[in-house]
C-alpha cells in the first residue's frame, strides 16, 4: 500500500472534488464508508446537495479556535494498494482507515476528544481520508512524522493482507554461536599462480570452481590453483570474486591487498563518489535503450517497483534525513519538515504512476497493424518538388527580368511558410 498526505485550507472544496467527476472524470459512485464527527450525521450530510454541511460539521472544532486555528487545517490521506492484488471490500477500507487515524494519533479508539473524520471510495483499490486537525477540547494535532506512521501501518496492513512477502524466519540465536568458523586462504605463489588452500569441504570447493579455479587432488591433498598463464587481471577479478561468494557463504577468507580489486583499483563509477547518481544513469541507459513496450516496463520497473524501486528508495531516504534532522537538533524542526514534505511529494509520484506495469507493456503495440508506409497524400509536396521549391537556383529559373510580381512569387518559394515547430 502506498500513501499520500497533504494539508489543505479549503474542507468543503475538497469535498466536492472528492465526490465530483475528478480531473480525468475517473471518480466513480463517490460514497461514505465511515467517520466519526462526534454526533453529527455524517450519513446524512454525505450527498452531493449537502456536502457544505458536512464540511460545516467537520469544521466546527477548527473553528471554536478562532485566531489559533491553522492556515491549512484539513488533513487529507490517500491510500492506494497493489494493483497486482484483489480490491478490498468497503468493509475492510473503513477498517484500514480507522487503524491510520488511530496510528497517527488523530483519532485514537476511545478518545472523546479526538479529531472529527471521514473515509470515503470514489475509485478501485484506493480510500480518501479525511479530517480536520483540531481535537474537541481545542487542542491542535501535532502532524510531525505523520508520513512516517501512516507508511508504516500501510506497510503493517499491507504484511497482515499477505501483499507483502513474508520475513524469512531468524536463525535461532543458539544455533548461530555453535557455528564452527572455517578458514580459507587465497594466495599468490613465487611462480606466478594463484593458490586457495583449506577448502577441504565439497561447497567451498564447488564455489572456487564456479569462480574459476582449478582442483587438484595430488599427495599433497585438495587444492585450487589459477594457471600460471592467467592474464594478472582475470587473477585479481577471480580471486576478489571467490573471496566474495565465500564469505557470503560464512567463510573466513584471509586474501592480501594485491588480489583484492577493492584495495587495487579506483572506482568505476562514472560519478566519483556518487554511486546511487551512476546507477540511476544505467536505468536511464536502459529507458533510452528499450526497443518495445515491455522493454520499457523492465527498464522503468527498477525506478518505480513499490518496494525496491529508486523512488521508493529516495522517498525513505528523505523521510530519514528529516528523522535525523530533528534527532541532532530539536530546534531544527523547520528543516525537518522540508525533508518531510519532499518525502510526501516523492510518495505522492508514486501514486500518480501505480499501476504503470501494463499500459506501458502495450506501448506501441497499436501502431504495429500500421507497419506499411501510409500512401502520400496529394495535399503533401513530393520530396524532389520541396527540394526544388526551397532551392534558390530554381527560384531564379523561374524568375524572369523585370517582373515584380513574378519576383514576389519567387521569393514566396525561396521562403516557404512557416510551420509551427515543437515549444521548447
Amino acid at each position: 500500500m502506498i500513501a499520500h498526505l497533504q494539508r489543505v485550507s479549503d474542507t468543503a472544496g475538497l469535498l466536492a472534488y472528492l465526490y465530483g467527476p475528478g480531473e480525468r472524470g475517473n471518480h466513480a459512485v463517490p460514497r461514505l464508508i465511515a467517520g466519526d464527527a462526534h454526533g453529527a450525521p455524517i450519513g446524512l450530510l454525505a450527498e452531493p446537495g449537502s456536502l457544505p454541511y458536512l464540511a460545516h460539521a467537520l469544521d466546527a472544532p477548527v473553528e471554536r479556535l478562532g485566531v489559533r486555528a491553522p492556515g491549512r487545517p484539513t488533513w487529507a490521506c490517500s491510500v492506494r494498494s497493489d494493483p497486482r492484488r484483489p480490491d478490498l471490500t468497503d468493509t475492510q477500507w473503513a477498517a484500514v482507515a480507522r487503524r491510520l487515524v488511530s496510528a497517527v494519533g488523530l483519532a485514537p479508539d476511545g478518545n472523546p476528544d479526538a479529531c472529527r473524520w471521514i473515509a470515503l471510495r470514489n475509485q478501485p483499490r484506493q480510500v480518501h481520508v479525511v479530517a480536520t486537525l483540531a481535537h474537541e477540547d481545542g487542542g491542535l494535532h501535532n502532524t510531525y512524522r505523520d508520513a512516517f506512521r501512516v507508511q508504516t501501518e500501510c506497510r503493517r496492513i499491507a504484511a497482515e493482507l499477505g501483499h507483502l512477502p513474508a520475513d524469512p524466519d531468524p536463525i535461532p540465536q543458539a544455533q548461530e554461536t555453535h557455528l564452527s568458523v572455517r578458514s580459507i586462504t587465497i594466495t599468490s605463489e613465487f611462480s606466478g599462480s594463484v593458490v586457495a588452500k583449506g577448502a577441504a569441504d565439497d561447497l567451498s570447493a564447488q564455489i572456487l570452481k564456479h569462480a574459476g579455479f582449478q582442483q587438484i587432488d595430488d599427495w599433497h591433498g585438495r587444492r585450487h590453483r589459477l594457471p600460471t598463464t592467467t592474464p594478472l587481471a582475470d587473477k585479481v577479478a577471480i580471486a576478489t570474486h571467490a573471496a566474495e561468494m565465500l564469505r557470503a557463504a560464512r567463510y573466513e577468507v584471509d586474501l592480501p591487498p594485491s588480489l583484492d580489486t577493492a584495495r587495487t583499483s579506483p572506482p568505476e563509477h562514472p560519478l566519483g563518489p556518487y554511486t546511487a547518481g551512476s546507477e540511476i544513469l544505467r536505468i536511464t541507459d536502459r529507458i533510452r535503450a528499450a526497443q518495445n513496450g515491455e522493454d520499457l516496463q523492465r527498464a522503468v520497473d527498477h525506478l518505480l517497483h513499490p518496494e525496491h524501486g529508486a523512488l521508493e528508495r529516495v522517498r525513505e531516504a528523505l523521510e530519514t534525513a528529516g528523522e535525523q534532522v530533528n534527532d541532532l537538533d530539536e530546534e531544527a524542526y523547520a528543516l525537518a519538515d522540508r525533508f518531510g514534505f519532499a518525502s510526501e511529494f516523492v510518495s505522492s509520484a508514486q501514486s500518480e504512476l501505480s499501476g504503470f506495469e501494463a499500459e506501458l507493456r502495450h506501448v506501441g503495440t497499436a501502431s504495429e497493424g500500421h507497419a506499411m508506409a501510409p500512401e502520400r497524400s496529394s495535399t503533401l509536396p513530393d520530396h524532389r518538388d520541396a527540394a526544388l521549391a526551397t532551392s534558390p537556383a530554381a527560384a531564379k529559373a523561374k524568375v524572369s527580368p523585370g517582373s515584380g510580381s513574378e519576383t514576389a512569387e519567387s521569393n514566396a518559394a525561396v521562403h516557404p511558410p512557416r510551420v509551427a515547430g515543437p515549444r521548447r
